[in-house]
């Protein structure tokens, strides 16, 4: 079977993009693998990936969305191996996360979507409620965010492209999220914002994984 291409009639006037890595060992979620080691912190990212787009899925039960899979790392071909051969692949492609995350938002919004949320897959709170919420805040504003604990943020919406807000950041500091708000002040365009939500980094954070687990149905 031949690769998914998201076409502009794939996209939805919701659209979800969800920015991942190929969990190879030793080239992903490296702040843990002093901790798990290189096999497990790549299997702590393929859990992770599939925690979110189990996520997703059950946001498409209630909501019209379609969405898609923005990797770095691997191919097409490993992804689709992983993931299935039934969901939209695409690369990241060159440059920093802000490059990649407008290039993205750019290709969503020239295909004809009207709201497009970026999602990591570093939060396991992330549930189709808070998701729904943000499509829904993107009906009256022009940008949501979605706080993570650590200064960063885990969801960032747009109701239209505002690529400045992705330039002169100090990606993977704890000056991401202020410095999106400031540009986004300077801009006057307006802001929501969902609850806070703690991602999975560091060693110390592996609690929260694991109470996420313990969450779900057995």
């Amino acid at each position: 079977m031949g690769l998914l291409v998201l076409k502009s009639s794939d996209i939805a006037q919701q659209h979800l993009i969800i920015f991942t890595r190929y969990p190879e060992p030793g080239k992903t979620k490296t702040r843990l693998i002093p901790a798990l080691g290189d096999v497990g912190a790549a299997n702590l990212q393929r859990q992770m990936t599939e925690h979110t787009i189990f996520e997703v899925q059950e946001l498409q039960k209630t909501t019209a969305i379609s969405w898609e899979v923005r990797f770095a790392g691997g191919n097409s071909q490993l992804m689709q191996d992983w993931l299935g051969s039934d969901l939209f692949y695409h690369s990241q492609g060159e440059g920093d996360l802000g490059a990649r995350m407008a290039r993205s938002l750019a290709h969503a919004f020239e295909s004809g979507a009207e709201q497009v949320i970026i999602i990591g897959i570093d939060c396991p709170g992330v549930n189709a409620h808070i998701l729904t919420q943000a499509f829904e805040q993107l009906h009256t504003c022009d940008l949501t965010l979605g706080p993570a604990i650590d200064g960063g943020y885990y969801l960032i919406g747009l109701s239209h492209l505002i690529p400045e807000l992705f330039v002169n950041i100090d990606w993977g500091t704890d000056q991401v999220l202020p410095q999106t708000v400031n540009i986004a002040e300077k801009l006057k365009i307006s802001l929501a914002y969902l609850s806070p939500l703690a991602d999975i980094d560091l060693p110390e954070d592996l609690p929260i994984w694991e109470q996420t687990q313990n969450k779900k149905p057995k």
